[in-house]
């Protein structure tokens, strides 16, 4: 205690002495020092020696990912090849959904075709085929072997077309094409060999297989062209393709086309007829009931073209104008080379712009007489009883005409 007390004097006088600048400055770097200084947390014991020893351990490398798996390719024929799909392989489920979408046909011009028969006769046609999926090497022997070269040959498990087939019996094969332009595509020489100048509008028509099997009778019965107005169905849908049963790549299509622009479409002098089975002026009282348009009823209403008058819409369109035409019975001769006929939708029937078309060619309002009471034909198949008949008066016109005898020219031997 003593030495303490010794030392205490000294003590307090170093304390209390003012320091230097130096040695002032020199305070301050330690504390600030220290204030900066990390404070270091050691784990337990037990952990800091796990540690070292990972330190002291080399580190394993971890595997790196497998490489893709190689694309088998296999023969066909000569410069014929073909990929098989792995498993797990989702392609054909993707292609086939999107395909099956109208906006995906309209913005990537691409279309889906199903069956030995379609896919062989879009080929022929000339269709550009991109990707076929096919489950047996025998179903490429089939088809036109010039289009398959240019494709991506894809084969796949029949399990697999079978899930996202339309058929009930699914034939193995699905091709994806470029969407058809009707002006590059080669039809058949029979086709048009038998072609007469003999033309179908197609008037807001909304039922798939009605359109499919319009078309198919419209490639039966000989037609030129085929005009399809904005509002009906797409006519490269699935449905539409089956029931057609071939038909697009038999007769050119020309599909959503406006009024203003169909007669473009047509060629000059022709006479437009609408099939049709309303008294024009009970035409807007009953637009609201459903009904085909197939042109049915019990007896024609007999009338003469006017200058066309006008007819308010009770529904709202006033001052529309709906011309009348004079109505005949289908069988009744209104062919006139060429001719047009026009076939109205299932609700609604023919449109007024059909009807001032006809009116502006001089066509006529055609009549399916039916038992009284029954309801008017389905769209699809007034379709084919018109146009049977038509090609059947336009033969026996072309009959008449060379069966008619020739006046002999003066000094001629005849």
């Amino acid at each position: 205690m003593a030495a303490l007390g010794r030392l205490a004097p000294g003590l307090g006088r170093s304390l209390l002495r003012a320091r230097g600048p130096g040695e002032a400055a020199a305070g301050r770097r330690g504390v600030r020092a220290l204030r900066r200084s990390p404070v270091r947390v050691l784990p337990p014991k037990k952990e800091r020696g796990a540690a070292a020893e990972e330190r002291q351990s080399p580190r394993e490398a971890s595997p790196p990912p497998p490489p893709p798996p190689a694309v088998e390719r296999s023969s066909a024929g000569p410069g014929l090849w073909y990929e098989k799909a792995a498993a797990g392989d989702k392609r054909l489920g993707k292609v086939v959904t999107i395909a099956k979408s109208k906006k995906f046909r309209d913005n990537h011009r691409k279309v889906l075709l199903e069956g030995q028969r379609l896919i062989k006769d879009a080929l022929e046609a000339g269709a550009v085929l991109q990707t076929l999926f096919f489950s047996t090497v025998g179903h490429l022997k089939e088809l036109p072997e010039a289009g398959l070269k240019r494709a991506n040959l894809v084969k796949v498990k029949f399990e697999d077309i079978k899930i996202w087939s339309d058929l009930v019996t699914p034939q193995g094969l699905i091709g994806i094409f470029s969407k058809p332009d009707h002006a590059k595509m080669s039809y058949p020489a029979a086709q048009l060999t038998s072609s007469l100048p003999l033309f179908l509008i197609c008037d807001n028509i909304r039922d798939p297989g009605n359109l499919g099997t319009i078309l198919r009778s419209a490639a039966g019965a000989g037609c030129e062209k085929v005009l399809l107005t904005k509002g009906c169905v797409d006519p490269w849908e699935p449905k539409v393709l089956r029931g057609g049963m071939g038909a697009h790549f038999r007769v050119p299509i020309v599909a959503d086309l406006d009024w203003e622009s169909l007669l473009s479409n047509l060629p000059d002098g022709v006479r437009v007829c609408v099939a049709d089975n309303q008294h024009p002026s009970a035409r807007y009282e009953t637009a609201s009931e459903p009904r085909g348009a197939g042109g049915a009823s019990s007896a024609p209403v007999k009338s003469t073209p006017k200058a066309a008058p006008e007819r308010e819409d009770e529904e709202g369109a006033a001052g529309a104008c709906v011309p009348e035409l004079a109505t005949h019975y289908y069988y009744e001769n209104w062919t006139c080379a060429p001719v047009a006929v026009v076939i109205g939708g299932e609700t609604h029937g023919v449109s007024p712009d059909a009807l001032h078309l006809a009116a502006s060619t001089g066509g006529k309002r055609l009549v399916i007489p039916v038992v009284p009471g029954v309801d008017s034909l389905n769209s699809a198949i007034a379709a084919g009883i018109v146009l049977f008949e038509g090609k059947r008066q336009l033969l026996q016109g072309h009959k008449q005409e060379d069966e008619r005898p020739k006046v002999p020219v003066a000094g001629l031997n005849c």
